[in-house]
């Protein structure tokens, strides 16, 4: 992903996660931060030859305290415990092509190579049987957990899996 591809990201954001609008400047801020951990999905020919069906945004954070949703971090977190799946959108037209898999190989690679031993995510409630299909488990993070959860609105699950690479 480069700062070029922002006007796609947000394009594709408002299709794919209409209930979840984030500013531009969270995702700008996302690539500046750790641009390791951002990546466009393109298939040639799937929606025109070289297009952007998709987007991955993912970061260092910390177990456990998920960013409140459309929120900049101002800064990585001190600490980082694990690599916090920050977004991931796919086309309708991406469905079937295995990029939701690809996307957490990806995560997985990434997060291994950087030492990190958690992947942290939080899941929609549409999306929660994909995660559960990819072995991520929910996370009791109590309270404090909660009240962040709630920027996201309701049925939200804050979620965690053992690097395995």
């Amino acid at each position: 992903m480069e700062a070029t591809d922002l006007d796609r990201v947000m394009a594709i954001a408002e299709i794919v996660h209409p209930d979840y609008p984030e500013d531009r400047a969270v995702f700008a801020e996302r690539l500046a931060l750790y641009p390791e951990g951002c990546a466009m999905a393109e298939i040639d020919g799937a929606v025109a030859d070289g297009d952007c069906i998709g987007y991955i945004v993912m970061h260092p954070g910390r177990l456990g305290v998920p960013p409140p949703l459309d929120s900049p971090l101002g800064a990585l977190p001190e600490g980082a415990d694990c690599l916090y799946l920050h977004d991931v959108a796919l086309l309708p037209a991406a469905r079937g092509l295995g990029l939701g898999v690809a996307a957490l190989e990806r995560m997985d690679a990434l997060a291994a190579r950087q030492g990190f031993r958690w992947l942290a995510l939080t899941s929609t409630p549409g999306a929660r049987a994909f995660w559960d299909a990819q072995g991520f488990l929910p996370h009791d993070g109590g309270a404090g957990l909660a009240a962040k959860l709630a920027s996201y609105g309701g049925g939200m699950t804050y979620m965690t899996k053992p690097v395995t690479g």
